[in-house]
């Protein structure tokens, strides 16, 4: 297996994506974990371009890596500076960094708009600096910007600027299709043509490609496909504008796709959890969508699909979804058929043989919820509820006795005030009658519930709500509508979906706050159980 130099961008170029911010503290853990994946080359910014990242490159020299080189990124020297006496190619040095990229123009209409200096001037400017570099570091890397966009309009001048660096010394001429906008055979013309360049210097060829035509994945697997040895991307895209090449996508491609290697079959296992580390420390919402990595890449919804992909994975499944991190999920909808609920309850740790009757009792109850307008699809906490229901006579743990919701605003200039007061039958039998105040009636209802149980269940302490949806469902009914609560919880090692459906926005949502508070204690004492017979 031909090897592929993985280099992750996704604290320079993935940082200048919408939303996306790291402290340094998060870029140093972030780099550590990268460093577990087995990427080869981790780019930690852009030294003296701000604060954060000169403290970054200082703080870096003191983590222990086994498998990444720290890679120091920045500018050819400025027209009219020696690269000894430029600032940014200081800051470079300065950072002491095993690697160092630089990025250089190579299409002439942004040396003549950007630069405004003559073509000639350009070239020299990326051969000083990549032959200033080489003498105060390991490796250099030009990044060649915007060169498909040069290669298509000036092909000669495009190759120009990648002989300067390798004349020089560059031991990576990275391509970049900077605006995203190329074609795959573009792409495959443009390396195939850098490769003839570098065959007598032993020099390798990159590929960085943004996603603003959808082919930045696709592109870069055509650039391997002709000969590149490095491809440049992040960790789930992130990105400026469209976002980068997604490197969750490109790795098992190559890896389990094309016959290259890039990490170790260990490692490749890890890139599921990395994709989800990076979109917490990130605090962006994941892509339940994602190829391989995301959490409706192997979830099957379609009857027919679930009875054929429990006799062979492969029916509907491209590849085993453990080599990447990630599992199998079946759901249950109105599309369903009994191999859905069959495979639910088994996921669930029910028994289900010889219950074809309960199963489809079952089935019929899911659907006929499903009609009003209930989905689990994201509940599967809700749905597990309802199936120890039916299945496994569910645990009671308390018994509401009523609520009520008052909601108050006594003249324009002053916020609503909400209270809610919740009377409940506890474990023991004994009557407890909370009140409290919230920001909302389901802010103030989930509080007075809360405060109603935490004496008899205080780990409900750890619990809490990460997002809540509402959704109307029959619209044409306008506020006398249907309406659908998703709510997700969660308590700091595990997360959980729950659903309501009411006329009432407050009945559904009331609804799906006492499953998700049933689902935590019925999974506390489940596993307080299991602790206790393995101790016997």
């Amino acid at each position: 297996m031909k090897r592929i130099e993985i280099y992750d961008t996704t604290l320079r170029d993935g940082t200048q994506g919408e939303g996306v911010s790291f402290t340094v503290q998060d870029k140093l853990t972030i780099t550590e974990r990268l460093d577990d994946l087995g990427v080869a080359m981790v780019e930690g910014g852009w030294p003296g371009s701000n604060p954060r990242d000169a403290e970054y490159f200082e703080r870096v020299r003191e983590l222990k890596l086994t498998n990444a080189r720290i890679v120091a990124f920045g500018s050819t020297a400025r027209p009219g500076k020696k690269p000894s006496e430029d600032d940014n190619i200081r800051h470079l040095v300065r950072a002491e960094t095993p690697v160092v990229t630089i990025v250089g123009k190579t299409w002439a209409q942004q040396v003549k708009d950007a630069l405004r200096i003559p073509l000639e001037e350009n070239l020299e400017l990326i051969a000083k600096s990549v032959r200033y570099l080489k003498k105060k570091t390991d490796e250099v890397i030009l990044d060649a910007e915007h060169f498909f966009d040069g290669f298509e309009s000036d092909p000669e001048y495009a190759l120009a600027g990648l002989r300067a660096a390798l004349e020089a010394g560059a031991d990576v001429v990275c391509l970049c299709d900077t605006r995203g906008g190329s074609l795959p055979e573009t792409i495959d013309r443009g390396v195939r043509a850098a490769l003839e360049l570098t065959s007598a210097s032993g020099a390798r060829v990159g590929i960085h490609c943004h996603n603003d035509s959808g082919l930045a994945v696709g592109n870069s697997l055509t650039a391997v496909a002709a000969g590149a040895a490095q491809v440049q991307g992040t960790i789930n895209g992130f990105g400026e504008r469209c976002g980068n090449a997604d490197l969750c996508a490109i790795i098992p491609n190559l890896q389990l796709k094309m016959n290259k290697r890039c990490l170790t079959a260990k490692q490749l296992k890890r890139l599921g959890e990395v994709s989800r580390y990076l979109y917490e420390m990130a605090n962006v919402e994941p892509d339940r969508h994602q190829p391989y990595v995301g959490r409706s890449a192997f979830a099957h919804k379609g009857g027919l699909h679930v009875s054929a992909v429990r006799r062979n994975r492969e029916t509907y499944e491209h590849i085993d979804p453990a080599q990447v991190g990630n599992f199998q999920r079946v759901l249950v909808s109105d599309l369903a058929g009994r191999s859905n609920i069959e495979h639910k309850a088994r996921e669930f740790g029910l028994e289900v043989d010889g219950r074809a009757d309960e199963l489809k009792s079952l089935l019929g109850e899911v659907k006929e919820l499903e009609k009003i307008g209930f989905q689990f699809e994201g509940a599967d906490a809700s749905l597990e509820l309802l199936m120890r229901k039916g299945l496994d006579a569910r645990e009671r743990f308390f018994r509401l006795i009523g609520f009520r919701v008052i909601d108050e605003k006594r003249n324009e200039d002053e916020h609503t005030q909400s209270e809610a007061t919740v009377m409940i039958e506890g474990p023991d039998g004994t009557i407890e009658h909370t009140a409290a105040s919230g920001s909302g009636p389901v802010h103030a209802l989930d509080l007075a519930l809360r405060k109603a149980l935490i004496q008899f269940f205080p780990e409900l302490r750890d619990v809490q709500l990460h997002d809540y949806k509402v959704r109307v469902l029959n619209a044409e009914d306008g506020t006398a509508g249907f309406v659908r609560v998703l709510i997700e919880s969660g308590d700091g090692t595990d997360r959980w979906g729950t659903v309501g459906v009411s006329h009432n926005v407050v009945e559904a949502s009331w609804q799906a706050l006492v499953d998700s508070i049933v689902y935590k204690l019925h999974r506390e004492g489940r596993g307080k159980r299991r602790a206790a017979a393995s101790s016997r």
